[in-house]
């Protein structure tokens, strides 16, 4: 490969591109890896005893002090002696999480035109609601989301697929192709020729302008491939391994495998505009990255780990009654039990029993705090995940509901206007791309979109079409109404 990238109007050398990576990789993976080791907190059978008795580790309980880890860091030598104390892991980070995605994107979603021209504002709606769905439709939306409040940020790639019939024609001619004859082929066409992907910030590497952070020079896409070959260099039959480096820039892609550029083409169907959409989860002024969900809630999570682990082994301790013998020549610690008999010579033997539980109210209290503070840093309380106590009061109607979730509902709020500015961006490109294909003809003037959002929580039916017929009064449009309702035009037969 030449010292220099043949990226046209970004002269980025390889020596930058191969700095990039490998700052990457040095710096941000390991972060990034953290944040998603903790939340999915996967269990990992460990030990070399035979399989009855090995254990599980989960990966939270590398947050836990020494004291309640097995000596070394060898993971196949811990399957941990009789005696080593028990461990509870209780994930509070995954719930929340996946209850602010359900909160967001629990429902789907509508993209409806701002034009004027109903006809034409419904084939738009149609060409982009055909393109998301084929690419994943709500699914995709919670990927988004969930990766996004792991990580703090994710992309999207609006690209061409060439493996499809259109899309292989476009790729193919690179210029504006004849309009199709029926708009009802519209949707098809467009959902065959183009796909959104989710790019997790693992895999996607910006290259940003020096001028402005918020810009982009260019786009680097770093994996690891499997081939379905056996690696020749290795003793043992595995796979072969490649690292796949796809770098994107305004009107150009280039593909290297291993060093070597095996794929080099134009992309002029984004208008010069480099089709990749930046979502931060919560805003980090001056920064790319944005600010994660499970970040501030590890060190809480660690100690609250710690402190169950704590409270099981006294529980362990003194739940069970145990039993001092004292005079018993013979004892071979047999266990006690109902039906068994002891006997012996010595007139002062005794058999006297100890322990059992008792109760520490501060240990309770230290652990009733830890969940509040997550509570209060996730802003994700017990009662949005279904568990009800007795101290949130009286919620007799939707208003007490929503005064008790306000903290959820407020961040759900913002975080719909971060990433519903991603969803319409990729929207916009997409529209450009068909314009630029002639499959949809468009002008940026006609891209104006906006997003209807579900309410997060449930709502009396009766309230919501009686909401929806004054809105209708004022004049609000019919399609905006009943796109709020959840419905589309074609459900009530409107034609």
């Amino acid at each position: 490969m030449s010292d220099r990238l043949t990226l046209p109007n970004v002269g980025l050398e390889q020596a930058l591109l191969t700095l990039a990576i490998d700052e990457h990789r040095r710096d941000s993976l390991p972060r990034l890896e953290r944040l998603w080791t903790y939340f999915r907190n996967a269990p990992e059978t460990v030990g070399m005893a035979p399989w009855a008795s090995r254990r599980t580790r989960h990966a939270q309980e590398a947050g836990l002090p020494p004291r309640l880890r097995p000596a070394g860091n060898d993971p196949r030598l811990d399957d941990r002696w009789k005696n080593s104390p028990e461990i509870v892991i209780e994930n509070d980070i995954a719930w929340r999480l996946q209850t602010m995605v359900d909160f967001m994107v629990g429902r789907p979603i509508r993209i409806l035109s701002n034009l004027a021209d109903e006809p034409r504002a419904r084939q738009i709606e149609a060409a982009l609601d055909a393109v998301w769905e084929a690419s994943g439709g709500i699914s995709l939306l919670q990927d988004i989301a969930l990766l996004g409040h792991v990580y703090g940020h994710v992309d999207l790639l609006v690209r061409v697929d060439d493996r499809s019939r259109a899309g292989g024609v476009l790729a193919a001619l690179g210029r504006r192709a004849p309009s199709p004859q029926s708009p009802d082929s519209t949707p098809a066409l467009a959902a065959e020729a183009l796909r959104i992907e989710v790019i997790e910030p693992t895999r996607g590497i910006p290259i940003q302008s020096p001028h402005d952070f918020r810009q982009l020079d260019a786009y680097a896409i770093a994996t690891t491939q499997s081939l379905n070959q056996l690696n020749p260099d290795s003793a043992r039959p595995t796979r072969q391994l490649v690292t796949q480096i796809e770098l994107l820039a305004p009107g150009w892609r280039q593909v290297i495998r291993d060093g070597e550029v095996i794929e080099e083409s134009a992309d002029p169907h984004f208008e010069g505009r480099l089709p990749v959409v930046h979502i931060q989860n919560m805003a980090q002024p001056f920064h790319y990255t944005g600010l994660s969900e499970v970040e501030p809630l590890i060190p809480l999570q660690d100690e609250l780990n710690t402190r169950l682990s704590d409270r099981a082994s006294r529980v362990t301790l003194q739940s069970f009654r145990m039993f001092l013998a004292k005079g018993f020549d013979t004892f071979d610690g047999t266990l006690i039990g109902p039906g068994r008999v002891f006997a012996t010579d010595n007139p002062d033997a005794s058999i006297a029993p100890f322990g059992g539980d008792s109760d520490a109210p501060s240990e309770s209290r230290h652990i009733d705090e830890i969940r509040e503070a997550m509570d209060k840093i996730s802003g994700v309380p017990p009662l949005a995940g279904g568990v009800v106590r007795a101290k949130i009061g009286n919620l007799s109607s939707a208003n007490a509901l929503r005064i008790t979730l306000l903290s959820l509902l407020a961040r759900t709020a913002r975080k719909r206007i971060a990433y519903g500015r991603g969803i319409l961006e990729a929207s916009r490109h997409i529209l450009a791309a068909l314009d630029s294909a002639g499959i949809l003809n468009t002008t940026p003037a006609q891209r104006s979109l906006r997003i209807a959002w579900p309410d997060p929580l449930p709502e009396d039916l009766t309230q919501q079409v009686a909401a929806a017929a004054a809105k209708q009064s004022l004049g609000v449009p019919q399609s905006q109404v009943l796109a709020e309702l959840g419905y589309t035009p074609a459900d009530t037969g409107i034609e």
